[in-house]
């Protein structure tokens, strides 16, 4: 018989006016990677949620046993005490706060009223070497790349004595070099007897670490597949997600009439906004036609984003240069007010910072960058806002309870469409997408995918920026590499390749050059 560290029996959570979590089941093994897998809104973290003491014994029904004990938790500290650590899927880390200060935050390293600052930094650089970190721990978070700040909450992890390790959407904001990183340290994390929880959506991950898998749907759970017993493919994962077999990843676009250039972008320079002598783009130059996808690959740091927000209404960077055509005019966007009204939108990677605003309804947020068409003398029509914001909700499937729901309360993957229905209902010609699926699950995705393709079909111009190589490949009728800056690739659909792509990028750094190459 295995080894049995966590059992949670007959799990049901109810929020108002919907179940979140119906009797659920999940057994974890000691010293197994154990993945939670399933659609956006399907319940998985919320059941971590209860778990962790997030939400306490009284708000939902069922048992937890850890340990072969019956655990209670009021709170998330008494899940800590157990040895149970939650790193969610947004950091909570505090920017000008160092490594160090953020890993004791709450657990300061000292007597009372007095923090022994040698003993913190020492622990903390300890932590930071066991996760593969070279960094001082008295470097501040802000100075630290994404893929950094995940391992310094692991570090943060380890430093709370963690035996149950839950990371909710870990690798969804790193590039694929960085993800295989963190996927191995939770390997070797095994190997010396810890025991992991993985909430993922990117199916080949899971399929690379996890020992057992268990597929959630609508807050119940359908299966558990053990490795090395059960066949595990992404297929049947899939069907297990979304209650149905996707037999094409990315949706085929028939008879897509490819028209004249909308718009482009000549020598496109910018400067970082902070310290103006560094070039955060240099010299790129692009177009893309209408009813055109291009796609824009690259590293995490090559400058995609920092290009599209620039060309949106300047809305980052100092000291821009270049030409920005559309419709074969020369445009000065000063403001993105400028941007709408040329019809340019711009999806942002960070809904939470800069898409969406969480504390109002659905219906206020899909309106926001058209109000003018809700609205009759500067009054909005809240009945024509909210049969806009209803149409949307049907058209992208959003789950959520009515289109009043505060967008907060939404999954990551849910707030990702209603951002999308913003910007879809603003009618642009030209739409800028900045990793648009990312933490979303596959099902959502080829929804969103169809979406795409549906906006291509109507004769606008989709560039969509993505660090998912397979996705760039699927969608794109044509794509531009950028690595550190430059513009170093630009290939066409039939010829693309991760293999191409990824070695151009290579290439690029190897020789500090920015030449186009196919």
């Amino acid at each position: 018989m295995s080894d049995i560290l966590l059992e949670m029996k007959h799990i049901t959570k109810e929020f108002p006016g919907v179940r979140a979590l119906d009797d659920v089941n999940l057994a974890v093994t000691r010293g197994s990677i154990h993945a939670l897998v399933g659609e956006n809104g399907a319940g998985k973290s919320t059941l971590m949620n209860v778990l962790s003491g997030i939400y306490p014994h009284g708000s939902y029904t069922g048992q937890i046993f850890y340990e072969g004990r019956e655990c209670r938790f009021s709170k998330i500290k008494d899940s800590e005490k157990e040895g149970i650590v939650i790193i969610h899927q947004e950091l909570a880390l505090v920017p000008y706060m160092s490594i160090g200060e953020n890993m004791f935050l709450g657990n300061e390293q000292g007597r009372s009223f007095s923090i022994d600052w040698g003993r913190t930094y020492a622990l903390a650089d300890t932590y930071l070497r066991e996760v593969g970190l070279t960094e001082s721990s008295r470097t501040l978070i802000r100075d630290l790349g994404v893929g950094k700040q995940q391992l310094v909450e692991i570090a943060k992890a380890l430093s709370k004595n963690a035996k149950l390790l839950i990371l909710d959407e870990p690798t969804s904001s790193l590039n694929e070099s960085d993800s295989r990183a963190l996927l191995d340290l939770l390997l070797k994390f095994k190997e010396q007897g810890m025991t992991s929880i993985i909430i993922s959506h990117k199916l080949n991950e899971v399929a690379y670490v996890a020992d057992d898998i268990t597929v959630i749907r609508d807050g119940k759970t359908i299966e558990t597949l053990h490795k090395g017993v059960d066949e595990i493919t992404e297929s049947r994962i899939i069907k297990g997600m979304v209650g149905r077999e996707l037999s094409d990843r990315f949706p085929k676009r028939v008879d897509v009439a490819i028209g004249d250039v909308s718009m482009e972008v000549k020598n496109w320079t910018v400067h970082h906004p902070k310290y103006t002598g560094k070039k955060v783009v240099d010299d790129v130059s692009f177009y893309v036609r209408r009813g055109e996808v291009i796609g824009i690959s690259g590293l995490m740091g090559a400058g995609r984003t920092e290009l599209a927000m620039s060309i949106f209404g300047r809305c980052y960077g100092s000291n821009i240069s270049g030409e920005l055509l559309i419709d074969g005019k020369n445009v000065h966007l000063s403001s993105v007010r400028e941007a709408i009204e040329h019809k340019l939108a711009y999806v942002t990677e960070d809904r939470k910072g800069n898409g969406l605003i969480l504390s109002t309804p659905i219906a206020t947020n899909t309106t926001l960058a058209n109000l003018a068409a809700v609205s009759h003398r500067g009054v909005i029509d809240r009945d024509r806002e909210y049969a806009v914001a209803d149409t949307y909700r049907e058209k992208l499937r959003t789950k959520c309870t009515g289109v009043e729901q505060r967008v907060g309360n939404l999954s990551g993957g849910n707030q990702q469409k209603v951002l999308l229905a913003k910007w879809m209902f603003a009618e642009p010609d030209i739409l800028i997408l900045d990793e648009p699926t990312r933490g979303i699950d596959v099902g959502a995705k080829y929804e969103i995918y169809c979406i795409i393709n549906q906006l291509a079909a109507e004769g606008k111009s989709v560039i969509m920026i993505s660090s998912e190589l397979p996705e760039v490949l699927g969608m794109s009728d044509r794509i531009y590499v950028l690595n550190e800056g430059r513009m170093v690739g630009e290939f066409d659909r039939a010829e693309a390749t991760q293999e191409k792509i990824m070695a151009v990028i290579l290439r690029s750094s190897a020789n500090g050059k920015g030449a186009i190459t196919q």
